[in-house]
C-alpha cells in the first residue's frame, strides 16, 4: 500500500492520496480504531491532469513604472509535449547574457507554478518540456519578482496554444467472477466505459481483466457484491492516463469541458492562479 499524505492548510483538511478507494477506507478504518475518534471522511475524488498536444511559443513582459524604482521582466518560453510519466522538465537556452544568469531561477520558479495552476480545469499541467529560450532586462529596473511574472504569464499564454487536454486515470482491473455471474459483469463493464482486455476460463470460474477508467469504479466493489451476491472479488492497479472525451457531438476532439469530469479545483491564491494585467510599456 501506497499513501500519501498532505495538509491542506486553506481548507483545515488532511489529504490522503491512494492508488484505490479501498486503500483509503482501509486506512481510514485504522486511524480512526487507533486514534479512537472518529473521521469527518469525504468521498475520494479522482486525480485528474492537463497535457498539452503540440509545441507552442509565447512572449512574456512585466514592465512598471511608478515614478521610483521600476519592474521590468520579459522572457520568451516555448512549450513542447513530453513522453508520459516525465513530469516538468525546464530547459535554459539563454545565450549571449540577454537574460542575467540571478534571474534564472525566479522564471522557472514562474514557469513552475504556472503550469502547477494549470489553464482548463486548474488541474496540473504535466509532461511538458518547458524552455526559456530568449528575453531581455533592463539594467535599473530588472528583478526577480518581474521575471517570475512575466514567465508565469508566458507559460500560461503558451500553454492554451498549445491545444491542452484534460487526462483521467485508467485502471487495470481484475475481477474472479463464477460462471453464473460473467453476463452481468460484463454488462457492468460496459456501463463504466470500460474496455474488456482478456477473459480466462478456470474450473468454476472467469478472471476478467478490464481496462476501466478510476472515476467509474469508486464504488465497483460494493456494486459487484451487490450484482454477484459477494462472489465476485475485484482488484485493481493503475495503467494510464487517457484523455477525456468531449460530450457526443460533431467534434470528437478530446479535451475541453466535459460530462464526467467532476468540476475543477477551489481558485487558489499568487500571481500564477491569477488572470494577467494589461501590460503598460513604460
Amino acid at each position: 500500500m501506497t499513501i500519501d499524505v498532505a495538509i491542506d492548510v486553506l481548507e483545515a483538511q488532511i489529504v490522503m492520496r491512494g492508488m484505490s478507494a479501498g486503500e483509503l477506507e482501509e486506512l481510514s478504518a485504522l486511524i480512526s480504531k487507533q486514534c479512537e475518534f472518529p473521521l469527518k471522511i469525504h468521498p475520494p475524488q479522482v486525480l485528474y491532469v492537463e497535457t498539452i498536444r503540440k509545441r507552442a511559443e509565447a512572449e512574456g513582459k512585466y514592465i512598471r513604472q511608478t515614478g521610483g524604482a521600476g519592474n521590468y521582466g520579459h522572457c520568451k518560453i516555448r512549450l513542447t509535449p513530453a513522453e508520459p510519466g516525465t513530469e516538468i522538465q525546464f530547459i535554459n537556452e539563454i545565450k549571449n547574457g540577454a537574460i542575467p544568469e540571478r534571474f534564472f531561477a525566479p522564471i522557472e520558479e514562474g514557469v513552475r507554478e504556472s503550469l502547477e495552476a494549470g489553464v482548463l480545469s486548474g488541474y496540473p499541467i504535466v509532461d511538458v518540456v518547458a524552455t526559456l529560450f530568449d528575453g531581455s532586462y533592463h539594467e535599473q529596473d530588472s528583478n526577480e519578482m518581474a521575471y517570475k511574472i512575466a514567465a508565469s504569464n508566458a507559460t500560461k499564454e503558451a500553454a492554451r496554444k498549445a491545444s491542452p487536454v484534460v487526462l483521467e486515470p485508467v485502471m487495470l482491473v481484475e475481477i474472479v467472477v463464477p460462471e453464473g455471474f460473467v453476463g452481468i459483469v460484463l454488462d457492468d463493464i460496459n456501463d463504466r466505459r470500460g474496455r474488456i482486455e482478456d477473459i480466462e476460463r478456470h474450473a468454476l470460474s472467469q478472471v476478467i481483466q478490464a481496462l476501466v477508467p478510476l472515476a467509474e469504479i469508486l464504488d465497483c466493489a460494493k456494486e459487484l457484491r451487490r450484482l454477484t451476491q459477494s462472489a465476485a472479488v475485484c482488484t485493481d492497479r493503475f495503467a494510464f492516463y487517457q484523455p477525456v472525451l468531449r460530450n457526443p457531438g460533431p467534434s470528437t476532439d478530446p479535451g475541453g469541458v466535459t460530462a464526467n469530469k467532476p468540476s475543477g479545483p477551489k481558485p487558489k491564491f499568487g500571481h500564477a492562479y491569477a488572470v494577467p494585467e494589461t501590460e503598460f510599456e513604460p
